[in-house]
């Protein structure tokens, strides 16, 4: 009985542990690839302004990357791109990043690119946005 028991337990651990699957590995994305702006610098802004800007992706590695999303981090940003593109070994592509400019004082605002193959890229734009003091209500004198 208690070989039974005994080969019943080391089946049974057997079988977990075949079960369980390795971790993925995570893919050093800047072996891959190369972004320009990946930490832009959008200066001082007028609050409401809305302002766009590139960022320049270049593929640096010798195989064929494809372009699956782009993921914002808050509705004030808006990304363009083309879903699906693939950016061949040496070549560049670009993706348009716009930000409302819905902020008060300083902002950081993030976006995550995602490729095929578990590659993911997060970058960031910053700045300061301020009201115009000049546009103050007028006084009516009687």
């Amino acid at each position: 009985m208690k070989r039974l028991l005994l080969l019943v337990y080391f089946s049974a651990g057997l079988v977990y542990t075949q079960a369980q699957e390795p971790a993925p590995v995570k893919k050093d994305v800047d072996k891959f690839l190369t972004v320009t702006n990946a930490d832009y610098d959008m200066g001082k802004i007028a609050a409401g302004k809305p302002l766009e800007y590139n960022l320049v992706i270049r593929n640096i590695s010798r195989d064929t990357l494809v372009l699956q999303d782009v993921k914002v981090g808050c509705g004030c940003t808006t990304p363009k791109f083309r879903a699906g593109e693939k950016i061949l070994p040496g070549k560049s592509t670009y993706i348009v990043l716009g930000f409302n400019g819905d902020a008060h004082g300083e902002f950081v605002k993030t976006a995550d690119i995602i490729f095929a193959g578990g590659l993911n890229k997060q970058v960031k734009f910053h700045g300061v946005t301020f009201t115009d003091s000049t546009a103050a209500p007028k006084t009516i004198l009687n």
